[in-house]
């Protein structure tokens, strides 16, 4: 059994998951606005371009995602994605797109004494997330 990664919106799910595919090499592989469902009693409250479901394939995870409204959406807590990058270059890479207009920086990257880099911040969508490229300090 493999966990799915569910993700909530408030109202941009379609930018946050394209930016992600966009960033990490996922595949999107499934949009269902609010709009597309068969009849109303079915829609969730909103728009019909919200988000009612979406899919993104990221390695062997998938990642889903939905927008909500105003009165449903909470602010994700108590958890963090966290990403290893390859290396110091691709740690770099991902680091800049997704901390670009960050909400908020909670450690910058830098050297740990597990990982040549480490970060976490929560990124303009409100996802919040780790970075940890161990290099040359990998244990296992």
């Amino acid at each position: 059994m493999e966990p799915t990664l569910y993700l909530f919106f408030k109202g941009n799910c379609l930018e946050a998951m394209t930016h992600y595919a966009d960033t990490l090499g996922g595949t999107i592989t499934g949009v269902f606005r609010n709009g597309d469902a068969p009849d109303p009693e079915s829609r969730m409250p909103g728009g019909d371009d919200m988000i009612m479901n979406m899919h993104m394939q990221l390695g062997n995870v998938g990642v889903m995602a939905s927008d909500n409204n105003d009165e449903m959406y909470d602010k994700p807590r108590g958890f963090r994605l966290s990403i290893a990058p390859a290396s110091h270059a691709e740690f770099d890479r991902v680091y800049e797109a997704l901390a670009h207009e960050a909400e908020v920086v909670e450690m910058a990257p830098h050297e740990t004494f597990w990982a040549e880099r480490f970060a976490m911040f929560t990124d303009r969508y409100g996802t919040p997330w780790m970075l940890n490229y161990e290099g040359n300090k990998r244990t296992a």
